[in-house]
């Protein structure tokens, strides 16, 4: 970041690394307050490149002033998460947004058939999404329904075609398995936790999720949301 210049006449591109419990909203809006302070115009344009959720960490892209005309581009790229499934559970988000509930027994599987089933989910699929997700389902948002009782039970999401390139298991402990993937745009990770567990037949959810890399930008040559904000707009050293 030593290097970074902010150049709203231009625009740019910067990196964010989104922490855990922040959404992608809070991340803009930090760092667009930043920018907004400097250049002191309210409308003064910024975004991103793919919704990250709370519960995941990770790789945002984040666009200002005139290449915001990128966004749509750079949405379209690979995106790649490391994330974590915990096997003989499953819950209605597919996550730890709402409580795990024991489906069946996952000790008898072993390594071999834990990595037979991952195998199955290679090139393109068809993949349902979450209920719980922000995709819209008769004119309203699915999480919206979701979270309605009285109508929670009437979602059936169509299953759309996405492209996973790889899928790798990395680490296997007890009930957790460790993974890594990249995948085209619209993949839901929570649904492909979801549909292992369906497969395996324990059930399971997404409990750990990490984005590391959106085509060839990397997680790691980015920085925190107050990071970027202190770098554009300087806090004053008030010489405690």
């Amino acid at each position: 970041m030593h290097d970074f210049a902010f150049t709203p006449e231009t625009g740019g591109l910067i990196l964010v690394d989104k922490p855990l419990g922040w959404t992608s909203f809070d991340a803009v809006k930090k760092i667009r307050g930043a920018m907004r302070s400097v250049v002191q115009r309210r409308n003064f344009k910024v975004g991103h490149a793919g919704t990250l959720d709370p519960l995941a960490s990770g790789l945002l892209i984040l666009a200002y002033g005139p290449r915001t005309k990128e966004l749509p581009m750079l949405t379209g790229l690979e995106k790649t998460y490391t994330g974590t499934i915990t096997l003989g559970a499953t819950t209605p988000s597919y996550d730890l947004e709402t409580t795990p509930e024991p489906q069946a027994p996952w000790q008898h599987l072993d390594a071999a058939a834990i990595h037979a089933a991952f195998a199955n989910f290679h090139g393109e699929v068809m993949q349902r999404p979450p209920n719980y997700s922000a995709k819209r389902f008769e004119g309203e948002r699915a999480y919206f329904l979701a979270r309605d009782p009285e109508r929670a039970h009437a979602i059936e999401m169509p299953a759309l075609k996405v492209l996973i390139s790889s899928l790798e298991v990395t680490a296997i402990r007890d009930a957790e398995v460790d993974f890594e993937v990249h995948v085209s745009k619209g993949t839901y990770i929570r649904s492909l936790a979801h549909d292992i567990g369906q497969l395996l037949g324990c059930g399971a959810y997404l409990s750990a999720l990490r984005r590391t890399a959106i085509g060839p930008y990397r997680a790691e040559n980015a920085h925190s949301p107050e990071a970027w904000a202190q770098r554009i707009a300087p806090l004053p050293d008030r010489g405690d």
